[in-house]
Formats: C-alpha cells, sequence, structure tokens
C-alpha cells in the first residue's frame, strides 16, 4: 500500500486518537498568547510574505554568551521550487533569535544581540502548530541559538483541503531548502544578516517533526550533512522514507520520550532506533508523562526537557566542555527523568506503528 492511501487510512484514524489531544493544544496556545507581554511575542508574530522586517541588521561578533537573553522573532513565507517528486511549496516560517531587551522577555520586533548563532529547525507534530511548543522554542533561544520552526504545508491546523500526514513524505526536502535559504540570508542585509553561524546546525522535532528530523539526521534517503545534532520528541522511524536508518552514519542523537505515551510513537518505537543508533546517542525517559505533556504546558517537565537539550546542543554545535555533565546532570531527576547512555536498553513489548521491518 503506497503512503498517500495509508495516510489518508491513518489520518482518519490517528485524527480520532488525536481529538482529546487538539482541544488540550488549544487551549494551551490561548493560554500562551495570554501569558505573553503587551505587544505581539514570538506566540503571535505577524506574517509577511518576504524576508523584509524592520529588524535591525547586526554585525558578525561572535555572541559573548550563552543566554539566558531575550528573544525577538520575525516570519516570513518560503517559496520552494517545484521538483521532480513535488510542485511548488510555500510555508510559513518563525524565526527566533537572541534578542537585546530584558531577560525572559520574548517578542516580535526586538533588536537582535550580536551574531552569529546556531541554526536550529524545529518540526512540529502533526495537525499542531509549531507555535504550540513555545515555550521550548523560546527557552532554545535564549540559550542563544537562531530557532527557525516552519508549518508545513498540508500537515499544519488549518491547510488548505485539510491536513494529510502523507505528505510527511516531502518534509525531509522541506526543511533542506528552510537551512540553504536561512544559511543564504545569513549573507543578505535582511533581519537575519550576521545572526547564524555556519552548519553544522540541530534539528529537532516532536512526533512526525521527530520522524522528519531523524530522516535528516540518519536515513540514506533524506540525509543533510550540515546537521550535527538532532533531538527527537517522542519520534520514530517511519517506513514511508525510502531509505535505511543508519547504515551511513547519523548526527549525535538525544531522543526523549514519555513513558506513558501510548498515542502515537510508543516507548517502543524510541527504544528501537535508539539501540540502533550509533554513539554518542543519549535517551532521557520523562517518567509518567504521555505525547505533549513534557513539552506544550509549563511545569517541570517541560523544564527538565528544555534544560537537557540545551545543554545537548552546548555540546555539540557550540563545543562547550562542560556541557554533556550538565546534560547528565539536568537529565536525573528523581521521580522526574532518567538520562542514559548505556549500549542497549530493555526491550519494550509492542510494536511501532509505521516502522520499516526488519
Amino acid at each position: 500500500m503506497g503512503p498517500a492511501r495509508h495516510g489518508r487510512r491513518l489520518s482518519r484514524r490517528r485524527r480520532q486518537r488525536l481529538g482529546a489531544f487538539s482541544l488540550i493544544v488549544a487551549a494551551l496556545v490561548v493560554a500562551t498568547v495570554l501569558a505573553v507581554r503587551p505587544g505581539r511575542g514570538p506566540s503571535t508574530p505577524p506574517t509577511t510574505s518576504s524576508t523584509t522586517s524592520t529588524a535591525p541588521a547586526t554585525t558578525t561578533t561572535p555572541p559573548p554568551t550563552t543566554g539566558p537573553v531575550a528573544v525577538g522573532a520575525v516570519t516570513f513565507t518560503v517559496t520552494e521550487p517545484a521538483t521532480t517528486s513535488s510542485g511548488a511549496r510555500s510555508f510559513p516560517v518563525t524565526v527566533r533569535y537572541p534578542a537585546i531587551g530584558a531577560v525572559g522577555e520574548a517578542r516580535s520586533g526586538l533588536p537582535p544581540r550580536p551574531g552569529p548563532y546556531p541554526l536550529v529547525i524545529f518540526s512540529q507534530g502533526f495537525d499542531i502548530s509549531p507555535e504550540a511548543y513555545a515555550g521550548l522554542l523560546d527557552a532554545w533561544s535564549a540559550a542563544g541559538y537562531v530557532v527557525a520552526d516552519p508549518a508545513y504545508p498540508h500537515t499544519s491546523p488549518g491547510a488548505a483541503g485539510g491536513v494529510v500526514r502523507s505528505d510527511i513524505v516531502h518534509h525531509p526536502a522541506d526543511l533542506s531548502f528552510l537551512v540553504t535559504t536561512l544559511l543564504a540570508d545569513d549573507h543578505a542585509s535582511g533581519p537575519l544578516a550576521g545572526m547564524i553561524a555556519p552548519a553544522p546546525i540541530g534539528v529537532i522535532g516532536q512526533s512526525d517533526g521527530g520522524d522528519v528530523s531523524l530522516a535528516v539526521a540518519a536515513n540514506t534517503c533524506c540525509r543533510d550533512r550540515r546537521v550535527g545534532a538532532a533531538i527527537l520528541l517522542s519520534g520514530a522511524e517511519l517506513s514511508w522514507f525510502p531509505g535505511s536508518y543508519f547504515t551511513d552514519g547519523s548526527a549525535p542523537l538525544l531522543v526523549v520520550q514519555g513513558t506513558a505515551d501510548h498515542v502515537m510513537n510508543p516507548v517502543t518505537c524510541s527504544v528501537t532506533l535508539y539501540d540502533a543508533a550509533p554513539r554518542p546517542r543519549f535517551y532521557l525517559s520523562m517518567l509518567g508523562q504521555d505525547h505533549l505533556s513534557a513539552y506544550v504546558p509549563a511545569g517541570p517537565a517541560r523544564s527538565t526537557v528544555a534544560a537537557v537539550t540545551i545543554d545537548f546542543l552546548n555540546a555539540y554545535l557550540k563545543h562547550i566542555p562542560d556541557a554533556l555533565a550538565a546534560m547528565r546532570a539536568a537529565g536525573d531527576v528523581a521521580g522526574r527523568a532518567h538520562l542514559t547512555s548505556q549500549s542497549a536498553l530493555p526491550p519494550v513489548a509492542g510494536t511501532c506503528p509505521d516502522a520499516p521491518v526488519g
């Protein structure tokens, strides 16, 4: 069965199972918007049709600190030319950047701090707005990263004609095109000039977005060798991508999984991919957390995920000497989280939906 037919069947079934999650996410997004300071923040950025913005250009002076700092944002539309496998594709992307302002301030239009900073691309879960994850996105940017969160065509809420999960097969190419676009913008006269460091870059994804991030980090179909660190939040291997995983190496990998996640990518998915991945690799168990609870709502669980992921990025994108030690300390919290880099994880009963066979 091809991915298009299979995707339509899975979309109907999974949208039914995700109905309750959609209501929760909608409420959380509203709460996030209300929590932002007066003015339009990264959770509700203005959308433009190009990279034109009032944010001033910056110099290429290396940043003196890793944060926390204020966070600014700019939103624009990326248009990807037609290829042999798809027509022209357009999608909005919000880019957060370390800004000049009060620590904890997060809104569009803040002047950028002198760069450059490593680039991180975040890919959201199926039928969930990227801005639902605003708390994590702000935390990564405040720690000294330029963070882009594309709203991919056909899998983001409000997509023309409805969401279609099988469109995920085009997302690795979307992601790589976005990386090329943003790295080029660093040398232009727009708002991101001088802000983005050359590759390597980081990729982070949740659920289906984790599947996309793994594909560009470790699948021969779509591997982008500019990726120097990959973080999967409840991600999985996906058979719809035609290549093979981990046969041609992989970027350093951090796998994060809620132990009570039984909806989209259950624990068996993350255990399977972790055991197959080459080192360096790490596995963060979020105890008692489900598919979204450690990533979307504010609280101790999300704070732990933010701390561990920032330390991981600091280790492999900024090469900070003590970052891995800090990550291990942040990832072991009694009753909340456990971090390991052991050679293999104990087997978990069950199967991983849509995973490659064999």
